[in-house]
């Protein structure tokens, strides 16, 4: 019987893939002990609270949730009501993989612009921005984008900038979802603020899980009063978790000694590595910038099974033959360089 190598225990599926840091292992570990209130009345809560706001100042509301998508349905519910629209890239998280969600629970519809590199672009959003007080239109409300894009670009401060003053000359939101809102700082070389409050961001979905965190998400609020009913609706979405200090012992730790910021540029530096590596191997082409943690390229169709018996991935867009391969906090050159050459040797067929 023919003997089969085990598959790496590290892959470049997704940064969800990775274990969690042992730094927040630690802090779960140190929150364990005794009892706790429950819901959130905790002093780790309080705590990492005071963390987010030494971060992005202290006129804010912060609010923990189990999931990236229930902070981003959330931040979009307490902006809306359900005659109005979020405009939106037409590969955006909340438009292609939450199934749904966001129009189920806001009752909203979401408008899908055609994105550039990823990115809506002021031009599209403008040309969607139409139907204003015409009772048979939805209407717009609410920009969303997310930071780093779905291609693994990264917006620059300008860009959102120019987002946050056209919503906001127009009574408008601009909502970021943030699930690798650490890898675009560090890009920028941008502190957390900087790169979104600064901005003109009125909400952030603020990303942990994919920077090392075992589970749990926030849900920033640069202008509180636009949270007044958002303890009930985390409650009602069923995003509320009653052992809530393990989540926020997680974030008191991820904002600690700069660790957000490390194991991005971290998993942002390993990027690069892999684009230099690949880049090498004729046939494979890297299609957008690696301006992140993520690699996208289009490589031979014959070869991406083949690299599947060593690595699992996904496949982005299939009928370019597309794939996304994407880095963490914990990838290693040595895990690049194997990955490397099986690539190599799938691409020679």
């Amino acid at each position: 019987m023919e003997k089969t190598s085990p598959r790496p225990t590290r892959g470049l599926a997704s940064d969800n893939n990775a274990g969690v840091h042992p730094e927040i292992l630690e802090a779960i570990a140190r929150a364990n002990p005794g009892h706790e209130v429950a819901y959130g009345d905790d002093a780790y809560t309080r705590s990492a609270i005071k963390k987010f706001e030494e971060h992005f100042g202290p006129d804010i509301a912060v609010f923990f949730t189990f999931n990236g998508t229930g902070a981003n349905v959330l931040s979009l519910q307490a902006l809306t009501r359900s005659f109005q629209s979020v405009l939106c890239s037409d590969y955006a998280h909340i438009y292609t993989d939450e199934c749904g969600a966001p129009e189920k629970h806001t009752g909203c519809k979401l408008i899908p612009l055609p994105h550039q590199d990823g990115k809506i672009t002021l031009a599209s959003v403008r040309h969607a921005y139409h139907g204003i007080g015409d009772e048979h239109h939805s209407q717009p409300r609410v920009i969303s984008i997310t930071q780093c894009t779905e291609m693994g670009t990264v917006y620059q401060s300008e860009e959102i900038q120019a987002l946050a003053r056209f919503a906001h000359d127009r009574g408008m939101f601009l909502h970021l979802d943030g699930a690798r809102i650490a890898n675009a700082a560090v890009s920028l070389g941008q502190t957390l603020r900087q790169a979104t409050r600064d901005l003109g961001v009125d909400v952030l979905s603020f990303g942990g899980t994919k920077n090392g965190i075992l589970g749990g998400e926030a849900v920033v609020f640069f202008q509180p009063e636009l949270s007044h009913d958002f303890l009930y609706l985390r409650k009602q979405s069923m995003q509320l978790a009653s052992k809530m200090r393990f989540i926020a012992a997680q974030f008191e730790a991820l904002l600690t000694k700069d660790l957000w910021r490390r194991g991005a540029e971290h998993a942002n530096r390993m990027a690069r590595v892999l684009e230099k590596e690949i880049s090498r191997i004729p046939g494979v082409k890297v299609v957008w910038n690696v301006e992140a943690n993520g690699v996208f390229a289009q490589i031979p169709r014959h070869s991406i099974e083949k690299i599947k018996k060593d690595y699992f991935f996904y496949v982005w867009i299939e009928e370019e033959s597309i794939v996304r391969w994407m880095c963490s906090f914990d990838t290693t050159e040595d895990d690049i360089r194997k990955f490397a050459e099986v690539v190599a040797e799938a691409v020679r067929g």
